[in-house]
């Protein structure tokens, strides 16, 4: 089966035509494709390639012992190993795994400066190591942060064409229906990316397959694998609080009102002693943080409390798989995701948002009269943002929409299991179109 093509396969085509082209880190969460898309990249776009793993080629790391100059890095690299060819121009540098080797961050500067070579750099970073390398590099590289494949990723390994996927963005955008086929089709897609998420090596799984078959396993050595990071890298007291943090997640989603409470983690915990672990799980794409509004109202930024916030996993398949396994057996089998108080619905949309490059926040005033899940904005407008596991009424969106107190809102957009529809103040879109937010509210 041909490599599953992928969203970051175009930007760096972008980044290698560059005029003022900077060593470019990709980051992420560990298995979401990083080093395949840029082995595949290097292999196709130069001809010589010189790859470096630091975490399984440990010898490398002392490549930068006797400084930081270009060639005497490259002359370091050549007496390890003869082979590699370093031609100007020609020559793409792959350090892959720079999380073990922190000075590969501070090597950037000179790469930046000599401009004979292209350089790329990887790794599954916990955020804690990712500062480290953010400040040995600042001014000299380009960051990309890659996630997990989204749901247009999904269609794409599914065979679907660009111009089917574009069909669906133009009835959106149209506000025309979705024909019956179209929708059942989609829906079923949505359903099965659900369960799945998007890690690549599960996804191929499956498409090849054709079934959930060994699925599971997968999805429950990657929880493992995160663990494993925290023990690996995390420092101090930061290791048992960053572990207890992800370890509660799908616990607290699993509550009526979603607030991740740290004060239920540990006997006496205070958020101020979790920021940092919690920043650690979002630098490292492990999870995303979802924070409550003071106000609605514009801005976002700096608009919201810090110790009141929802967290959801960055890949949703990575919560099914948290999950117990009644809940397991409900949703594999009949595909039930009801089950979960609506949290499987909130992770995947909070997902795809910030996919498509947006932060998330949420609303819910003391009372408990209005919440509502997520807010994203266009250009001049607060757009609320609810998602709907049932057909139950949208009281909080309309009480926001018709309410002379929150003047930046005057629209919203309600996702569930519907067609496009647009009633005079919100519009109604299927799940899986939130693919498109950000194109739609640009185009409209």
């Amino acid at each position: 089966m041909a490599r599953l093509k992928r969203k970051i396969d175009e930007f760096l085509l972008k980044w290698q035509t560059s005029e003022d082209k900077m060593p470019l880190i990709v980051k992420g969460a560990r298995q979401i494709g990083k080093t395949d898309a840029i082995e595949n990249f290097a292999k196709n776009n130069y001809k010589y390639v010189v790859e470096i793993n630091f975490a399984l080629q440990k010898e490398y790391k002392t490549i930068f012992d006797d400084g930081f100059e270009v060639d005497t890095i490259i002359n370091n690299i050549s007496i390890i190993n003869n082979n590699f060819k370093f031609v100007p121009r020609e020559t793409l540098i792959f350090f892959d795994e720079m999380q073990d080797c922190i000075n590969c961050a501070t090597s950037l500067k000179s790469f930046n400066l000599d401009k004979r070579y292209d350089v790329i750099c990887s790794g599954s970073m916990m955020g804690i190591n990712y500062k480290e390398i953010e400040s040995n590099s600042v001014g000299n590289k380009i960051d990309y942060t890659m996630h997990s494949m989204d749901f247009e990723e999904f269609l794409w390994a599914k065979g679907y064409s660009e111009d089917q996927i574009e069909d669906l963005y133009l009835c959106m955008k149209n506000l025309k229906p979705l024909t019956t086929t179209q929708f059942n089709v989609m829906m079923h897609n949505f359903r099965d990316y659900m369960i799945l998420g998007g890690m690549p090596a599960i996804v191929d799984k499956f498409i090849k397959s054709k079934n959930f078959s060994g699925i599971l396993p997968m999805q429950e050595q990657i929880l493992k694998d995160y663990e494993e990071d925290i023990a690996k890298y995390a420092q101090g007291f930061d290791k048992a609080r960053i572990l207890n943090a992800y370890r509660k997640v799908s616990t607290f989603l699993g509550n009526e009102n979603k607030k991740f409470q740290i004060s239920k983690i540990a006997e006496g915990a205070r958020n101020r002693e979790y920021v940092r672990a919690l920043n650690c799980l979002s630098d490292a794409g492990i999870i995303n943080v979802c924070y409550c509004m003071e106000d609605c109202a514009l801005p976002l930024k700096g608009n919201y409390n810090p110790d009141n916030y929802r967290l959801y996993f960055a890949d949703t398949g990575i919560l099914i798989a948290s999950l117990d396994d009644e809940a397991q057996e409900d949703l594999r089998k009949n595909q039930n995701f009801n089950t979960y108080k609506g949290a499987i619905y909130e992770n995947i949309v909070a997902d795809m948002l910030v996919k498509e490059g947006y932060q998330l926040y949420f609303y819910k005033n003391e009372k408990g009269t209005i919440e509502m899940d997520f807010f994203i904005r266009d250009s001049n407008s607060l757009i609320p943002v609810e998602v709907k596991a049932n057909d139950n009424a949208t009281v909080s969106l309309n009480k926001l929409i018709d309410s002379e107190q929150f003047k930046d809102i005057k629209y919203g957009i309600k996702l569930g299991n519907k067609n496009i529809g647009f009633n005079g103040k919100f519009y109604t879109f299927p799940y899986f179109m939130a693919i498109f937010l950000k194109r739609f509210l640009n185009d409209k």
